[in-house]
């Protein structure tokens, strides 16, 4: 078991988008080294994720129970504890298992509003094989915060966060 937290080499905010989503890679990899429970790493993943990329309000998980997701481990303010799949943003990347990236929620059909100050949103699924085990969710109070580079950065978080763990 890790009980060791491994320090970002630097303030990521004045690194470029692709340094910074390395840094965060380097970062998690030794976080998760030696643990293999999805909610502990997932909570560690989210606090790091949170406090290393600007710009966020919200950092979590959704996890798939029965037909809907389930909030799991998360920075931020509180948040809606159910989505049903195909529901929202999070419920739309589960149902279509890829991830989804929307510049303005506002303008995202069938939005749910968890918070006010939410503009932008990026959502990963957490697939093991075609299996999905849940999203990770991220939004920010800044419309059009997330890129290309971050939804391939986050792609690549979470394929680490789901081999540490032997997702089953």
């Amino acid at each position: 078991m890790n009980s060791s937290v491994v320090p970002l080499a630097a303030d990521s905010s004045s690194l470029a988008p692709a340094a910074q989503h390395a840094e965060l890679q380097r970062a998690l990899a030794g976080l998760l080294a030696g643990e293999t429970d999805l909610i502990a790493n997932a909570a560690n993943f989210a606090a790091l994720v949170y406090t290393t990329l600007p710009g966020l309000n919200w950092a979590g998980f959704y996890f798939l129970r029965g037909n809907e997701l389930v909030l799991g481990p998360f920075q931020g303010r509180p948040a809606c504890v159910r989505i049903a799949m195909g529901r929202g943003v999070c419920g739309t990347a589960a149902a279509r298992r890829v991830s989804v990236l929307v510049a303005d929620v506002h303008e995202f059909p069938g939005h749910i509003v968890c918070d006010t100050a939410s503009r932008s949103e990026l959502v990963v699924p957490l697939l093991d094989g075609g299996r999905l085990i849940g999203v990770l969710d991220l939004d920010s109070p800044v419309p059009a915060r997330f890129t290309a580079v971050d939804q391939a950065g986050m792609e690549a978080a979470v394929r680490l966060l789901l081999e540490a763990c032997q997702a089953r």
